[in-house]
């Protein structure tokens, strides 16, 4: 006895989305990108998809589960329709660009992971910096490294890059391991603070925390001469120099001096000067023009 089921020639497209297991959006999408040929439409209007539609249509569905871009599926399908051959050459192409895809991603995790792991480590804030920079601060007394000290870090991170941010954690270890001098820090902060909008630039009291601000300087600068942070940061400049060897462009780049070898890798095309002059600071005029006075002070104690 032969059945008397009569399979349909034709089917409407709600049909094609329930059986392929997609939606008829879906499917509509398909036409629109040219994944998918627009099928004759009946007598009423409507479209209607035969068995190679549905083959299709199968496929795109198994190859989209799969995880490839329908970019990718329908520009695969365009080349085996152009060589005329059914041979899964680029198919083949298309899941091996899949797969170094995947490849990157799951790399991409193992990084975002071990970011994750390094904040809950080192507190949320520290752990965001560079490997370079953390382990400079790792050993230093807990709470010694204050907010302010890793905000600085990070700007100078993404200006100069993780070396420059490690060359200025030197100055941070010596204020977290001397308490006379964070004291005379925060003074002399809020001296400079202090020079507010209400202040003129040629007030006495500019060139007073000028003074005070080069003289704690240097001071600074001698506890750290006499410590072994200068034999750490000749080693991280070696260090990084060996793993870092610069080429003649990029030294054209960057530029000439220490801001040009601090500068790292991972800044985009965005250099260090266009940077600087992208982060704002709300200096008062009295402000500047006692960061300049310190900067001549300095310039004119230093040797020839």
């Amino acid at each position: 006895m032969y059945s008397s089921f009569v399979p349909p020639r034709q089917v409407r497209i709600g049909d094609a989305a329930a059986f392929v297991g997609t939606t008829p959006r879906a499917i509509r999408h398909y036409h629109e990108i040219g994944l998918l040929p627009e099928p004759e439409r009946g007598g009423d209007g409507r479209r209607r998809y035969g068995y190679e539609d549905m083959i299709r249509l199968l496929w795109i569905r198994k190859t989209a589960d799969a995880g490839i871009a329908l970019d990718d599926i329908r520009d695969a399908f365009a080349d085996t329709a152009s060589a005329g051959s059914d041979s899964d050459h680029d198919i083949a192409g298309v899941l091996e660009r899949l797969e170094e895809t995947l490849a990157a991603q799951e790399a991409e995790l193992r990084r975002q992971r071990t970011a994750v792991r390094r904040m809950r480590t080192e507190g949320s804030r520290m752990g965001l910096l560079s490997d370079l920079v953390t382990s400079r601060l790792t050993n230093l007394p807990e709470g010694s490294v204050r907010r302010a000290d890793l905000d600085s870090l990070l700007v100078t991170e993404r200006i100069f890059g993780p070396l420059g941010a490690a060359l200025q954690a030197t100055r941070f270890i010596a204020l977290a391991t001397h308490s006379d001098l964070r004291e005379e820090s925060d003074r002399v902060d809020a001296a400079e603070e202090a020079l507010d909008d209400t202040v003129a630039v040629d007030d006495p009291r500019v060139a007073q925390v000028a003074a005070e601000r080069h003289a704690f300087e240097e001071v600074l600068q001698a506890v750290i001469e006499d410590s072994d942070l200068v034999r750490s940061d000749d080693a991280l400049l070696d260090s990084w120099d060996a793993s870092h060897p610069a080429t003649a462009d990029e030294g054209e780049r960057e530029g000439e001096g220490e801001a040009g070898r601090n500068s790292g890798r991972g800044q985009g095309s965005m250099s260090a000067f266009e940077a600087t002059g992208k982060m704002p600071y709300d200096f008062s005029p009295a402000r500047l023009r006692c960061m300049e006075l310190a900067g001549e002070i300095a310039a004119h104690e230093s040797p020839a």
